[in-house]
């Protein structure tokens, strides 16, 4: 989880524990919770050093190093075994968030990176264990208002808005990236000339190089569930609905359809390799699927 990505890719909000503020910070997929908003339910002078004991406490140790083991495909697990071993028995064994994350590329707990993480968070796994640590009770409560937010709307709409911002960044390259590889496919004779009953095939064929037809036929199993617009990918949604607006233009200028189905092939071809290795476009489709949990959870 590199900082670039958490700084174009968080959503904050918090929750009320008991009267007291807990931070939430969304990235990718998960709500992170602020380790530092809970320990200032014991100690609001020194959250940090109430963070610090409770990670150099051994049967802390042993959970979240633990869960790094089965959720982090990247742990340093033999830095992990070897401190479980020389240092973790003895009184002198000190563990922080930083030398966490740094030691042993740790993803469960984040540690304060000034603008976009004020404090200490944790996956919730982690700062549920926290919490319990403190006051079980707290726990109960945190996990109570924890599982309201999954349901809040103003939060939802906030994750939803997020995704629109990222959608309006991948609109814009379309306009200003070079164009370099055309990987769209470039329409035959046949197609060009042939004329379309609805003007849903007329897009078909510029994007995808077939009808809804064409692809029924060649992918009997999917389209007993759906079709050729249902098994896409996002990045060709995102180019089919700037491609329905450029039409329905054309066909006011009363653009012959010949025509417009070879314009709109040409801009399909320019916007997939402008957009394909776009990191909003990469960002947008993290908040489509957390959205798309969200409503899950919700529903």
């Amino acid at each position: 989880m590199g900082e670039n990505k958490m700084k174009t890719n968080i959503v904050t909000t918090e929750i009320i524990v008991k009267e007291n503020k807990i931070g939430i910070m969304r990235v990718g997929n998960v709500n992170y919770i602020s380790l530092t908003d809970l320990a200032k339910y014991t100690n609001s002078e020194d959250p940090s050093g109430v963070i610090r004991n409770w990670m150099s406490n051994k049967n802390s140790f042993d959970y979240y190093s633990l869960w790094e083991e089965i959720n982090n495909e990247n742990f340093n697990s033999v830095e992990s075994h070897r401190i479980k071993a020389e240092e973790v028995p003895y009184n002198r064994f000190t563990m922080t968030p930083n030398r966490w994350k740094k030691n042993f590329n740790a993803i469960g707990i984040i540690p304060s990176s000034g603008k976009y993480s004020k404090g200490t968070f944790a996956h919730p796994d982690i700062a549920f264990e926290f919490a319990s640590w403190l006051s079980p009770e707290f726990k109960l409560y945190l996990i109570t208002e924890f599982e309201r937010l999954k349901t809040n709307e103003a939060y939802q709409y906030k994750v939803e808005w997020s995704a629109t911002r990222l959608l309006s960044k991948v609109n814009y390259i379309v306009h200003t990236d070079a164009v370099k590889k055309c990987i769209v496919p470039t329409l035959t004779e046949k197609q060009k000339q042939f004329v379309y009953a609805e003007e849903a095939e007329v897009l078909n064929v510029a994007l995808f190089g077939m009808t809804s037809k064409e692809w029924r036929e060649r992918n009997p199993e999917l389209a007993e569930k759906g079709n050729i617009r249902d098994y896409t990918d996002l990045l060709h949604l995102v180019i089919l609905n700037n491609l329905e607006n450029t039409n329905a233009e054309l066909i006011e200028e009363k653009v012959p359809q010949r025509e417009r189905l070879i314009r709109l092939n040409n801009s399909a071809r320019r916007q997939i390799d402008a957009l394909k290795d776009n990191k909003s476009l990469k960002e947008l489709e993290l908040l489509q699927n957390q959205v798309n949990e969200n409503k899950l959870i919700g529903s």
